[in-house]
Formats: C-alpha cells, sequence, structure tokens
C-alpha cells in the first residue's frame, strides 16, 4: 500500500536534493572533476550544497523567463552539472530535453526541430565548436552553463537573484524527455512522467538496499543524459549513501578514484566494466570492496562478469545484469556469483520483477518460441514512456494493449528465464545468435577488447575486432577459436575508439555495418 501511495505522487526530481539533504544533510557526493557551473566548489559536495545549487540555478532560470510547460534542451560539456541543471528546470515546472554531448551539431539541431522553439542551455564551446547558427532561429533563447557567446545569456549573468519557491507539477505531467540510444537512425524522444519514473525507481531501490548497508559507497558512471541517471541518483541519496559520479571512465583514473573510496556498489555502462577488466589484477585492489555490480543498459559477456567479481573480495559478491529499455526502464534481472558465472549462459537475462513488471515472447511463424526460432519480446511495465515527442504514431507502433514490442529476439525456457538472441535488425540468417558468437570469442580470446559480428554486403557474417592496445589480432589462436562456430568472414580489425558508439557507449551496429569497405568482409 505505501509503495503504491509512493508511485502515484512521481518521483519529484525538482525536490529532489532537498528531501535528500533533509534526511542526509552532510552525506557527501564525490567527482572526478568540476562542474562548469560552479568550478569555484570543488570537488567534494554536501548533499545540502548541492540543494542550495540546485534552487539557485533553477532561480536564474525563473528570472530568464522559464515557466511551468516550457520545453528546455540541455545539450552542454559532459559532467554532473547536466543532471543538477535537469532538477533546476523541473524545480521551475518546466521539462528538461536532455541531449548527449556525443551527439553532432546536426542531429541535435534536427532534434530541436523536433521539439519546436524550447530554449537551449549549451555552453561557448559548443556554440563555437559544434552547433551550426541556426540553433538561435530554432530556440526561444540560447542560454549558457558556462562562457560567453554573441546571442547566448550567461547563466552566470544571473548571479544573485532572488530564491523561488519549487513549482510541483502533476504525477502525470511530463517530467523528462531523453532521447533514444540512435542505432537505427535520428534518435527519438521518448516522454518520461513523474509516475513512470517512480514505477522504474522502485524495483531498482528495494534492490540496493537488500545488497549493500547505507554508509558504503555508490559509484556511478552512467551517461548524464540517460533516463538511468534519474532513479540511479536519488536511490544513492534518499538512501544516504556516499556517492561517487565518474565522468571519466579510464581505468588508471578510476583506480587512483576507489582507491581512496571504495564503493560497495557499482552502477556502469557494460563496455565501461569491459574496460575495466585490467583492474583485477592492479595491485591497488580498487574494486576489493565492492559487494554488488550493475549493469542496466545492454548484453554484458560473461568475461567481464568474472572480472569484475575476481576482483571484489568480498563474500557472496554478485553481478547484476538487468534487461531494459530507455522506453521501459528495467525489466527482467538475473544474478552471477563468483561459483556459477563462469558457467553461466550469457544470453539469459532473468525473470521479471514480481508484480512490477512482465515478459511475453510473441512467436513469428506459428511456432512456440525457441532458440532456433526465436520470437518478438514484449514487456509490460508501469515505467514505460507515455509517448514519442512529436511521433506519437511511431510510438503506438511498438505498442500492443498493454504490452511494449522491444525490437529484441529471444524465448524463454520451460524454467521461465527470458533468453535474449538479438535485436531484430541485426539478425544474420544463418546464426542463431550474434551475441551468444560474440561471448563465445570474448571467453577464448582475452586479448579481445570488443567484437562486433555484422552482416557484409552479401549478408554473410563479420567479426570487427578490437585488441587492447590495439596489438595486432594472433591470427592462430583466431582459428582455434573460431573453429566449431559457423563460418564467419575474416575478421576486421578497428581500434575501439574509432567504432561508432551511442551515449551510453553501445555500438552503432548499423553504422558500423555500412561503413566496412567492399574489400573488408568480402570472401
Amino acid at each position: 500500500m505505501f509503495l503504491q501511495r509512493i508511485a502515484n505522487k512521481g518521483i519529484r526530481l525538482g525536490t529532489l536534493f532537498d528531501r535528500a539533504a533533509e534526511r542526509h544533510p552532510a552525506s557527501p557526493v564525490i567527482l572526478d572533476h568540476v562542474l562548469d557551473i560552479a568550478p569555484e566548489l570543488g570537488h567534494r559536495f554536501t548533499l545540502t550544497e548541492l540543494a542550495d545549487l540546485v534552487d539557485d540555478f533553477a532561480s536564474r532560470l525563473w528570472r530568464l523567463g522559464v515557466r511551468p510547460g516550457d520545453h528546455m534542451v540541455i545539450h552542454k560539456s559532459d559532467g554532473f552539472d547536466i543532471s543538477l541543471l535537469a532538477c533546476a528546470v523541473v524545480r521551475v515546472g518546466a521539462i528538461p530535453v536532455m541531449l548527449s554531448s556525443k551527439l553532432d551539431g546536426a542531429t541535435v539541431t534536427a532534434l530541436l526541430r523536433r521539439v519546436s522553439q524550447p530554449y537551449l542551455l549549451t555552453d561557448s564551446d559548443k556554440l563555437e565548436q559544434e552547433l551550426p547558427d541556426e540553433v538561435f532561429e530554432l530556440s526561444e533563447r540560447v542560454l549558457l552553463a558556462s562562457g560567453e557567446y554573441e546571442r547566448a545569456v550567461p547563466l552566470a549573468s544571473m548571479a544573485g537573484v532572488a530564491r523561488v519557491r519549487p513549482v510541483t507539477m502533476p504525477p502525470d505531467h511530463p517530467t523528462l524527455i531523453t532521447h533514444t540510444s540512435g542505432t537505427t537512425g535520428l534518435p527519438k524522444l521518448a516522454v518520461h512522467t513523474g509516475k513512470t519514473f517512480q514505477a522504474r525507481y522502485r524495483p531498482q531501490a528495494t534492490v540496493v538496499k537488500a545488497a549493500v548497508r547505507s554508509s558504503e559507497a555508490i559509484a556511478v558512471h552512467v551517461s548524464f543524459v540517460h533516463s538511468r541517471m534519474y532513479t540511479a541518483m536519488p536511490i544513492s541519496i534518499m538512501q544516504g549513501h556516499p556517492l561517487i559520479v565518474l565522468r571519466d571512465d579510464d581505468p588508471e583514473h578510476v583506480a587512483e578514484i576507489f582507491a581512496r573510496v571504495p564503493p560497495g556498489f557499482i552502477e556502469a555502462h557494460p563496455n565501461t566494466f569491459l574496460s575495466w577488466e585490467v583492474l583485477s589484477d592492479d595491485p591497488r585492489e580498487p574494486l576489493s570492496q565492492v559487494k554488488y555490480f550493475s549493469s542496466t543498459f545492454d548484453a554484458i559477456h560473461p568475461r567481464t562478469v568474472q572480472s569484475m567479481l575476481k576482483a571484489s573480495k568480498r563474500k557472496g559478491a554478485l553481478f547484476a545484469q538487468a534487461y531494459g529499455q530507455s522506453e521501459v526502464g528495467p525489466i527482467a534481472a538475473r544474478t552471477y556469483t563468483r561459483e556459477r558465472g563462469s558457467k553461466a549462459d550469457g544470453r539469459c537475462v532473468g525473470s521479471p520483477f514480481p508484480g512490477m513488471t512482465a515478459v511475453r515472447v510473441v512467436p513469428r511463424n506459428g511456432q512456440s518460441p525457441t532458440k532456433s526460432s526465436p520470437g518478438y519480446i514484449e514487456v509490460r511495465s508501469d515505467g514505460r514512456i507515455v509517448t514519442y515527442l512529436d511521433e506519437h504514431a511511431r510510438w503506438r507502433k511498438q505498442v500492443n494493449g498493454l504490452w511494449w514490442r522491444m525490437g529484441d529476439l529471444g524465448y524463454r525456457t520451460k524454467w521461465g528465464c527470458l533468453h535474449l538472441l538479438d535485436r531484430e535488425v541485426d539478425e544474420i540468417p544463418g546464426i542463431d545468435s550474434t551475441l551468444e558468437l560474440e561471448d563465445q570469442l570474448f571467453s577464448r580470446m582475452p586479448e579481445l577488447v570488443e567484437v562486433i559480428i555484422i552482416p557484409s554486403e552479401k549478408g554473410t557474417p563479420v567479426p570487427v575486432v578490437c585488441t587492447r592496445d590495439d596489438k595486432p589480432l594472433d591470427q592462430a589462436a583466431w582459428r582455434a577459436a573460431v573453429a566449431d562456430l559457423p563460418d564467419l568472414d575474416d575478421p576486421v580489425h578497428r581500434s575501439l575508439g574509432d567504432l561508432p558508439q551511442t551515449a551510453t557507449t553501445k555500438i552503432k551496429r548499423l553504422e558500423l555495418a555500412s561503413g566496412l569497405k567492399p574489400s573488408e568482409g568480402s570472401p
């Protein structure tokens, strides 16, 4: 009954830090970078200080004319102040539209056009180096989080304005808009409400509370514009955990921070954990106190899971993999232990959260879905977005009553666990699962830091591989690794940094495939 009452109230991002500070006023938030909006404040804050900062910048926005129901596109250089500014926008009743700092100027311009005359909150670096002058015509007003630029108003010029009371919007009102990964084209703009966010918060908050003590630090390396940030952050601060927020996931950088402030819980992207495999042998043991690793964005490879669990010295350490999507939040989950992780099937993404989410697999050809004949994965959750901004018809195409078509292929076992095999658009004829093949190659070749199997122009499967430190691929080891696998074209070696990635470091497979040269992946 209590959970239902809280769910109906919505998550209320505008007063999030106020409420957290009331409970845990001195609880620390530690950053690996300074805030562009307040560089003088350093790297360490209390929740009380952050609550005041959100209040301050909300009041500046109000003074500049931002009002309830307005849209505010936030596209600035990467940093935690993106999240703080989003809370400030919600605090005055407006709706933040979160655009990743990694998006190019043309994409940002196209999305601005879709929002229709929003305010734009950016910085001088973006305007000088990436954004076209057209953004001024497409925006009600251009505001600057840092720097100066002709025709734009710096938020710094509003310092000292009178504080205003927070505006509370109804739970069903849009509270945040995030963009999808854009792996299949121009990103869609997903509209979240206070209610839908609260529905996502419930299962995750329950897991965190059971996993680690409130005195243990939670470390988060999550895209500051991703919907996951706006459930991970509230969980941490409302439960009183010291919060470590990382902008940079470089292993050496992270090892130094974690050696000083050891986290008990880590939330990060799958490819971030992949890059942290080297930390399992780091003499500083930066991951030794981690009780719970969590990843909710994309498929993660068993080798990476085992590397993380090996690095932890905690008894009963767990790695949790959640299956979900920006549009619906986490839907199903499973945990790995040291004992059963090495032999676990990486394609099993677990079971739904009882009483909160549901999964079904719809046949494609009239036959019951199996590994060799997977079906369409559909899910049900109160955390589902209410529309795509300016593309409601596109949203409707994925809706079937209470069910949402994920765009993934899979099946459920007789025990009820869900197996994810591929995205619909990534399916290659003759291959049961490209993701499963990638898991096998990772397990057999420790030098790989990425492998993506995509179709060539002729439709045959091509492995694109990246090696640690860009070392040449061991051809003899490769031939041994693929000997019992379905026929693959010769591998194409790339540097990891050259692969097209989303804001959450997922590889854009379709873009990668379209960029293959005719001589690559062709017999």
